[in-house]
């Protein structure tokens, strides 16, 4: 969740560091601190509310120190106050610390640390690290060695920084379960929680495990584990620039994020389809063709609106592939007793790939012998380092909180891991070819629903006042309605549910009367008979009807309020179709409403906790 961002090198720290800061605010935004080493002591300045309380504070008085750390917070302990906002200091104000997850045994380490001596000034977690590492470091050990050492008394995830007044030039930092990375430059290095926090002074990053220390110097880094065994670590180059976290003349991030998706799915699909063959080409899967005709189950594991990616992947395997396929939140999987074996394929997805709940299930899955595949979004995320193989998206950074273009790539992606998977059992070669064309298509076929942007703001413009939303779909598209609901939800703060539309009458239907609009997700496709039944059914108890359907469409179409057409696709990949227009509709409602639709309240990017 939160973001950290660490400097030492020869120019002044603080404008550095909060310049970072503002790179991750979409991980947190309750509150932001930072701490300097200036002059031999160390100075620390928080605020309550996003980044630019803090940089209104500080005009005209950033310190001076060449070391720092600063931190943007998505809280867990404590309320979001000036109080519980990072960095926290220990009792002599002589070193500060930042961190991101939960120490889940502070009950525990925080009374006997106060019968010592230690005074706690914060509701946080987070400080009682400080105060472990206080109690090594004032007795003479290094930082590096102190932090280890209190790290070996904490039970949770972290991934922290620290600096000391009495290693004025250095920071150490320190992860375990929650992302950060050392980016190296030129006589002066960082930490940060994700790369974009850096890009503008350098693209060569190293990515920490789980149970790694940094110590970044000026001149040098070092990477240890908590044993102080030096490891070496790959350096790797980040290959995307600062101009791809801009928002590019757009308003919004988000906005930027779903205009994006002709490009994003055309790198996602990019040298992976075989016209000829129909088939694909994916090379990171580290799985061969005997490995994969082995497998006689598929697990498909996410949270969110990844896991209503997951949920689409489980119908076009089926269909395609013809393989049982579950679908689980990971969330739930990591603490049952599932029963995976190595004939058992479990597929995380992850945006981010350092999603808490999607790893440990990932992991769990390892231990009882499954093998694993990873879709991910960020090359050199943890997710990807730990799975036998993969599919990248290359969707490139999503900086809005609401995931848009990340879904759609990992619904192209699961086509091609199906087509894969197909083409070695059951699916003819004409069959592959007619997938492979209608993924090709797609992207041309996306920027026309786009164009259609301006008719989804005039249908928002009626809807604002809505207090309530119901999404329903059939089929491939009954995972939309979920996803539109989510997004409408997430960002412009409205009630809605998604169902499969034969639900409704088990319940939704009594919720229906001229001041509950209806969005039915209904394209020309093997159930779309069924939902125009549905249709009529709302329609007959005086419901506002919205629908998405495909061009030319005059069944469900002469039924509704307001309609936006699609082009004719493959049944399997019209969600990605379908899903635009849900994406501008919550989009448009937001801004109409007022609310922050880069940074909706109570949510963060990539939730790297439980």
């Amino acid at each position: 969740m939160c973001g950290i961002v660490g400097y030492t090198g020869p120019r002044p720290a603080a404008a550095l560091v909060l310049e970072g800061l503002k790179r991750l605010e979409y991980r947190g935004y309750d509150s932001a601190g930072l701490a300097v080493v200036d002059g031999g002591r160390i100075e620390v300045h928080k605020a309550a509310g996003r980044i630019a309380v803090l940089e209104k504070e500080l005009t005209g008085m950033m310190p001076a120190g060449r070391t720092a750390i600063a931190h943007t917070r998505w809280a867990t302990h404590g309320v979001p106050n000036t109080t519980n906002a990072h960095p926290h200091t220990d009792c002599g104000g002589t070193l500060a610390l930042v961190h991101n997850g939960i120490i889940e045994n502070a009950g525990v380490l925080r009374p006997a640390l106060t019968k010592r001596g230690h005074v706690f000034r914060s509701e946080t977690d987070t400080e009682v690290l400080a105060h472990l590492v206080e109690e090594l470091h004032g007795k003479g050990a290094s930082l590096a060695d102190a932090v280890a050492a209190a790290l070996q008394q904490v039970e949770g995830t972290y991934g922290i920084a620290v600096i000391s007044t009495r290693e004025p030039d250095t920071v150490v930092a320190a992860r375990h379960g929650s992302p950060l990375l050392v980016a190296v430059g030129n006589g002066e290095n960082f930490i940060a929680s994700d790369a974009s926090a850096v890009l503008a002074h350098t693209r060569s990053v190293v990515y920490l495990d789980d149970g790694e220390i940094a110590v970044i110097t000026p001149g040098d880094y070092r990477i240890l584990d908590l044993s102080s065994v030096e490891k070496d670590k790959t350096v790797t180059q980040v290959d995307w620039d600062l101009a791809t976290i801009e928002r590019g003349g757009h308003p919004h991030f988000m906005l930027k994020e779903i205009m994006e998706q002709p490009e994003s799915l055309r790198n996602t699909l990019r040298g992976r389809l075989l016209e000829d063959e129909g088939d694909v080409r994916l090379g990171g899967l580290n799985l061969s063709d005997a490995d994969l005709l082995q497998i006689n189950r598929i697990v498909i594991t996410a949270c969110g609106t990844s896991w209503h990616a997951a949920l689409i992947g489980e119908y076009m395997m089926e269909e395609l592939a013809r393989i049982p396929t579950e679908v689980e939140y990971a969330s739930e999987f990591r603490y049952r007793n599932p029963i995976v074996d190595e004939r058992t394929l479990v597929v995380g997805i992850s945006q981010s790939g350092e999603t808490a709940d999607t790893l440990a299930a990932l992991r769990e899955a390892k231990r009882r012998g499954a093998r694993t595949l990873g879709l991910v979004n960020v090359v050199g995320s943890t997710i990807a380092r730990e799975v036998d193989g993969g599919i990248y998206l290359h969707a490139g950074p999503e900086i809005g909180v609401a995931s848009t273009k990340a879904f759609t790539s990992q619904i192209a992606a699961l086509a091609l891991l199906t087509l894969k998977m197909g083409r070695l059992r059951a699916l003819s070669i004409l069959q592959g070819r007619e997938v492979v064309k209608g993924l090709a298509r797609l992207p041309e076929l996306v920027e026309r629903v786009l164009a259609k942007a301006p008719e989804v703001e005039r249908i928002a413009e009626r809807l604002i006042r809505a207090g309530n939303v119901l999404y329903l779909g059939r089929g491939y598209n009954f995972p939309v309605a979920l996803e539109g609901a989510l997004k409408l939800k997430e960002i412009s703060y409205v009630h809605a549910e998604g169902y499969p539309a034969a639900e409704m009458k088990h319940g939704p239907i009594a919720l229906i009367d001229d001041l509950m609009p209806v969005v039915f997700v209904a394209p020309k496709d093997a159930v779309y008979q069924k939902v125009v039944s549905n249709v009529e059914e709302v329609k007959a108890r005086g419901g506002r009807v919205i629908t998405v359907v495909t061009e030319g469409d005059s069944g469900v179409a002469k039924l509704a309020d307001q309609k936006i057409e699609i082009p004719e696709t493959l049944d399997l990949l019209t969600p990605i179709l379908t899903v635009l227009p849900l994406q501008l509709l919550a989009y448009y409602m937001a801004v109409r409403r007022g609310c922050n639709v880069d940074q909706p309240r109570n949510l963060a990017k990539s939730v790297t906790v439980e």
